[in-house]
């Protein structure tokens, strides 16, 4: 398993990381409304997609398939992406970035932890440091968007997922071993169709509640075979 270095950049400072993350974790079912997580994972299995071992879901990927990149290659037609927030922790302080969990949804049906494994997790190169005690961090102040091909297609505010310390403390108790730099991607918010779509170019966001905005674009490419 490759270990590739991140390059990111601490908004405000100008300070460069240089993060080789010993770990990646991309987690799932992270809302914290108990029900509405419950009613989503009813939802996924009348599409056939299994439901998972726990909640929140934690699913352990290569570190290669993090990537800054403005294109990432996918297998197939049937992929899309997600804004989600990232924890980044580094040399032993967390930092904020915004990221995708693309996934490709048509294997998403047999296999979750197989269809997060088959596609690149792009990542923003911006990051903000956090406080040294996450609880102290505002977490409900903060919102997220994403765009697909120009068109809205997520908006909500971060008060909808479990606080990241509150995720971190969990990941704790279910993994093994989760020491040094860690790449966290802390859960996605509602679709606002509620339908995947399969688009080439997206836009992710996270706004926080001082006015910083974090922002990445990527689009996909098919995979010469």
């Amino acid at each position: 398993m490759s270990n590739p270095a991140l390059h990111l950049t601490v908004h405000g400072t100008g300070e460069t990381l240089h993060v080789r993350p010993a770990r990646l974790i991309v987690a799932g079912y992270t809302g914290r409304d108990a029900e509405a997580v419950a009613a989503h994972i009813a939802e996924l299995a009348e599409i056939g997609v299994p439901p998972p071992a726990t909640v929140p879901a934690f699913y352990d990927l290569d570190r290669a398939l993090l990537t800054t990149d403005a294109v990432i290659e996918v297998d197939g037609p049937n992929s899309s992406g997600e804004v989600e927030p990232v924890v980044i922790r580094h040399d032993g302080r967390h930092y904020l970035g915004v990221g995708s969990d693309h996934t490709d949804r048509e294997l998403e049906k047999s296999s979750v932890a197989g269809s997060k494994a088959a596609c690149p997790k792009p990542l923003g190169r911006d990051v903000v440091a956090l406080p040294a005690d996450l609880d102290d961090f505002d977490w409900d102040s903060v919102t997220g968007a994403s765009d697909v091909d120009g068109e809205p297609y997520q908006r909500g505010s971060l008060s909808a997922l479990r606080h990241p310390a509150d995720v971190l403390a969990r990941l704790a108790d279910a993994l093994s071993d989760v020491d040094g730099d860690l790449v966290l991607f802390g859960g996605t918010l509602p679709l606002m169709t509620g339908r995947f779509v399969f688009g080439r170019n997206w836009t992710l966001q996270l706004k926080l509640g001082d006015g910083t905005v974090l922002a990445h674009t990527y689009e996909t490419k098919q995979r010469n075979r």
